[in-house]
């Protein structure tokens, strides 16, 4: 029987590594560097097939998404943005629970109106292997540059989930930044998750020194980053900034620019400390 042919590259070298052509899920921005910045719960768009099935609305839909987390991206020397809704795929869950039926699994909110027809459901996972297949090769081949690299992964929560009028949840349990760091090696990157997070405590959001912690709310680093852990180990050190929606209303959707730059610019100046560990070439 003849093989099928091996799928095309993700990316080309011309005098530096290029995305070979652009793909409607995502954008890439690739320069020379070792820190890669991602924000795959970013989008917002539902291909059209999908909307006669939905029971969710949009601006439901949108309150769990992480908007404006693309915007943070900015701190990478490779920035990847996800334009399609974490509903549609969500690629930091398993395959087999990237397009779920059960409320269990999305905050109690009822997605689809019914179970998806086949057809919908394999289009959707075969988004999920096209991401995973070109993560892989693209930190493959910038690890034949780099000796190891530094992944932000870069998500949002809520903290208002009692409504609009409600008081927001406690700050005890809430922190204006949480930092997943259970996918990085300790024995190697510890000194740089410590410094990664006293950098952010320095910066003042909205006038305030905001409260950085580690593993507060979210107890594992969620799927994407711990695939990368597990696939390259000390190679690739993963951080993963939570931030609280203090940026935004997630209510109305309404943004406050200037706490987004705000954030954007501590996490900037977490990045540069730590960016001499990575500096290493092959």
């Amino acid at each position: 029987m003849q093989k099928a042919d091996p799928a095309p590259p993700h990316f080309v070298e011309n005098e530096r590594l290029a995305l070979a052509e652009p793909h409607e899920d995502w954008d890439i921005l690739i320069g020379d560097g070792p820190v890669i910045a991602t924000a795959i719960h970013d989008g917002h768009a539902m291909r059209p097939s999908l909307h006669p099935h939905l029971a969710l609305g949009a601006a439901d839909r949108r309150r769990e998404e992480d908007p404006l987390t693309g915007v943070l991206t900015a701190v990478g020397d490779v920035r990847i943005r996800v334009d399609t809704s974490r509903f549609q795929v969500d690629l930091n869950r398993p395959r087999d629970k990237a397009v779920s039926n059960d409320p269990a699994d999305t905050w109690g909110l009822r997605v689809w109106q019914d179970r998806l027809p086949d057809a919908e459901l394999q289009r959707s996972l075969a988004g999920h292997d096209r991401f995973y297949a070109m993560v892989t090769e693209l930190i493959e081949r910038m690890l034949e540059r780099w000796d190891a690299l530094l992944l932000i992964d870069i998500h949002s929560y809520n903290h208002r989930r009692d409504g609009v009028d409600a008081a927001p949840a406690p700050q005890a349990d809430n922190p204006d930044i949480e930092l997943g760091v259970t996918t990085l090696d300790p024995r190697r990157w510890s000194a740089v998750a410590d410094r990664f997070a006293e950098v952010l405590r320095q910066r003042p959001i909205a006038g305030r020194n905001p409260d950085v912690r580690e593993n507060v709310r979210f107890p594992t680093g969620g799927h994407f980053p711990e695939w990368v852990y597990a696939t390259w180990g000390e190679r690739v050190c993963t951080i993963s900034p939570e931030y609280k929606k203090h940026y935004m209303d997630e209510w109305t959707g309404q943004a406050d620019i200037a706490v987004l730059e705000d954030c954007r610019r501590g996490l900037a100046d977490a990045v540069a400390a730590v960016r001499p560990a990575f500096l290493a070439c092959r």
